[in-house]
């Protein structure tokens, strides 16, 4: 005999549904942040713990996650030794998120520091470590912008593979936003090579490397952050470069930063006796 069913036994059964997909729901949201955290627990044992100086060098920074927590990039700093006493720095910003950015944020790190070891030229040293994270395989790519100072005689040199251009700024009160010509990013065409950008700081003052994170967000115009870093970095009185750059990673909360975000300052004191236009 077939019995009808009622309209409890048919509630109790959606019930059980909708239960069924909550659980769900509510597992795959464990799972995402554990991967989350993972991947920047990954990136933050990744960072240098500590960044060297070098005569009359400094040089802070600070990093920001995402404002949600859960979207962990593959933003990378570093600075170290190069050949003949030069100061080698820089900083990246890998694409995607999660555990594989980490992994591969480390692998570009990891990169460059072998090969700034061979040469002091950023643009091949880019050019070499693009060719090398392709042969690595994968699918993920990075932009990063490298420089090298030598201490005594303050050339500079710049090289940008799709990277947010530096800022920079003298203790007299000029600041401004470089015109570095550039690539693209690490890890997608072989064989790429990145234009050198060279000249002598001659005063005092700052460079600002920076990922997008901190000047870009979703009603936030990249222009508006790098005016907004850059009048900072103008207004900086001779601060501590660790504390000037955690002035410069607030500016990532007003853009309501969906991506993390990192400020590398550089406080370069100059040359004994040296003056005139830094033309950073």
């Amino acid at each position: 005999m077939h019995r009808h069913r009622s309209a409890s036994d048919n509630t109790q059964e959606l019930l059980l549904t909708l239960g069924h997909l909550v659980d769900q729901a509510l597992e795959n949201i464990r799972l995402q942040r554990a991967r989350a955290e993972m991947g920047l627990a990954l990136q933050q044992h990744m960072l240098p713990a500590e960044l060297p100086d070098f005569p009359g060098i400094r040089i802070g920074a600070r990093y920001s996650p995402s404002q949600d927590g859960l979207a962990v990039g593959g933003d990378f700093y570093d600075a170290f030794s190069m050949r003949d006493g030069v100061a080698g720095i820089t900083i990246g910003d890998v694409q995607g998120h999660g555990v594989e950015a980490a992994a591969f944020m480390g692998e570009a790190r990891a990169s460059l520091r072998a090969l700034a070891s061979v040469t002091v030229d950023p643009g091949k040293v880019l050019a070499c470590a693009n060719d090398l994270l392709i042969s690595l395989g994968g699918d993920l790519f990075t932009t990063c912008c490298l420089l090298s100072v030598a201490p005594e005689s303050g050339e500079l040199s710049v090289a940008r593979a799709g990277h947010v251009p530096i800022v920079w700024g003298t203790d007299d009160g000029d600041s401004g936003i470089s015109q570095d010509d550039g690539g693209v990013p690490l890890g997608i065409l072989r064989g790429q090579r990145y234009p050198v950008s060279r000249r002598r700081l001659l005063r005092p003052g700052y460079l600002v490397l920076l990922t997008d994170g901190v000047v870009e967000g979703p009603s936030y115009p990249m222009d508006e952050g790098l005016a907004a870093v850059s009048e900072l970095v103008g207004a900086a009185d001779a601060a501590d470069p660790g504390d000037l750059a955690a002035r410069l990673i607030q500016v990532a909360d007003l853009t309501g930063h969906e991506d993390d975000a990192a400020v590398l300052v550089v406080r370069y004191d100059g040359p004994p006796g040296a003056t005139g236009r830094d033309g950073a």
